[in-house]
């Protein structure tokens, strides 16, 4: 029997119909091209990576330049009325504000960042553990005891800013008020909440780690909430005499899991102190950075300075040290909103943007304080 692989007949015909059919996208090609250039078809590009998309230029130059609502995604807080919560902003320009953020805001690029849906973050921490041991294959096992679970109620409240620009300046098309919008509003963001992180009050804001309980009590005899702060041994200052050891003594403190990912948090006064400290064979403890983008170091740990940190002085919790993904969760809403006002303050147009932000120690154990006392 001899195999036969195609039939010549059969294989013709296939050619003829391939051939048709090219030869008649060509013919659709040539009269495509010749409606372009006469102008009855308008050519449109394909779009490509990173360009904005439709909602993010509708909002810009609809409801940004122009005042124009309609068509616009609303965040509504009142139900007698849409726009009392205010417009999202798209992603694009709210992605800007975020990359900005963490860019500014010393304490978000280390922390813990959770995005939440609801008005409120919370978490529940179990403490104390379950108990075990070591029993005989025919001994009695006894009940061990319940680890306690506490919920952490992050505080938050609404971070807004307030920036204004002219109408002129809307109305000239060469004015990048996506640009100014991202710049302004990210930049007042990052000053309030930088400020907050460190220091806030937990009232209608997130509650600082500075403002935490603090205690120089050890972890397993401290309270879970409490922050354990080493002295230095002098008030206001470093000791005259091997100073360095004090950093050494606040490093040690933190257990050997959390100092994988820990960082020095202090504000530049400190740091320029700091910078002086020599070992006894004559080397700098403080390293600076070798390459853009990347923090200097200090005892092999990177240093972030942060100038919402309090300055050297009798009983100040001057620097922080500790692993603030495990010990610090900033808790914040998707989306920024944005409320356009041209009435208040004629020629004026202020631009009105909230974002719901919380923040607090979720595990004491993660960061410790140097205390200057």
């Amino acid at each position: 029997m001899v195999e036969v692989k195609a039939d010549p007949l059969e294989q013709s015909f296939e050619q003829f119909e391939e051939d048709d059919g090219v030869a008649a996208l060509k013919v659709e090609l040539e009269t495509l091209k010749a409606k372009i250039a006469a102008g009855e078809i308008a050519a449109q590009r394909p779009p490509l990576d990173g360009v904005k998309s439709a909602e993010a230029s509708a909002f810009v130059e609809q409801y940004i330049r122009r005042g124009i609502e309609a068509g616009l995604e609303t965040k509504a807080i009142d139900s007698s009325s849409n726009s009392v919560g205010g417009y999202a902003v798209p992603q694009e320009l709210d992605a800007q504000i975020d990359a900005t953020l963490v860019a500014i805001s010393p304490i978000r690029s280390i922390a813990n960042v959770v995005k939440v849906g609801s008005a409120g973050y919370r978490k529940l921490i179990a403490s104390g553990g379950t108990p075990s041991g070591f029993v005989g294959f025919d001994d009695a096992r006894p009940e061990t005891s319940t680890p306690t679970f506490t919920e952490i109620v992050a505080p938050s409240g609404d971070l807004y800013a307030n920036p204004a620009v002219s109408q002129q300046m809307l109305d000239d098309v060469q004015f990048d008020v996506e640009g100014f919008l991202a710049s302004e509003i990210a930049t007042e963001f990052a000053r309030a909440e930088g400020a907050a992180f460190v220091a806030g009050s937990g009232v209608n804001q997130p509650l600082g780690f500075l403002s935490s309980p603090t205690s120089a009590a050890v972890d397993s005899v401290r309270p879970m909430g409490t922050l354990q702060t080493i002295g230095t041994g002098t008030a206001g200052a470093f000791p005259a005499s091997d100073p360095e050891d004090a950093l050494i003594d606040l490093v040690q403190s933190l257990r050997s899991p959390y100092r994988q990912g820990a960082v020095f948090v202090m504000n530049s006064a400190t740091a320029s102190e700091i910078r002086k400290f020599k070992t006894s064979t004559g080397a700098f403890l403080f390293q600076p950075s070798l390459a853009a983008g990347q923090p200097a170091t200090l005892l092999g740990y990177p240093l972030i300075e942060a100038e919402d940190m309090p300055d050297i002085a009798a009983g100040s919790l001057s620097i922080a040290f500790g692993n603030f993904k495990a010990g610090y969760v900033i808790a914040e809403r998707n989306a920024t909103q944005i409320l356009r006002d041209p009435y208040t303050h004629k020629p004026y147009v202020h631009f009105y943007a909230t974002k719901r932000v919380g923040g607090q120690v979720v595990n004491s154990e993660a960061i410790k304080l140097l205390q200057f006392a």
